[in-house]
């Protein structure tokens, strides 16, 4: 995870994400607060195309701080709020 660049994209979709209703439209499936939001949405909030959202959100999965769940053909993305925790207090332990 530390060998992940920061990037001010990614930081944004960790932020929308304590609050997806907020943030995102809903959506015909899933509910944005218990499924997560989809690539597309993410995308449209970000300006970007799908692919550059999919990215950042896989690269954000692989390192541990989203959860998938997939319904049907897509890919529902949520904060992993006890991951993220972990990873903050290992920082606040000055790791």
């Amino acid at each position: 995870m530390l060998r992940t660049p920061v990037s001010q994209r990614r930081l944004d979709i960790l932020e929308w994400l304590k609050d997806p209703v907020a943030h995102f439209p809903a959506q015909r499936r899933g509910c944005p607060a218990e499924d997560g939001v989809t690539a597309a949405a993410v995308a449209a909030k970000l300006g970007v195309r799908r692919q550059v959202a999919d990215t950042h959100l896989e690269l954000l999965a692989d390192i541990g701080l989203l959860c998938t769940k997939r319904v049907r053909r897509r890919v529902y993305y949520r904060r992993d709020e006890v991951r993220i925790a972990e990873v903050a207090s290992m920082f606040e332990k000055g790791w």
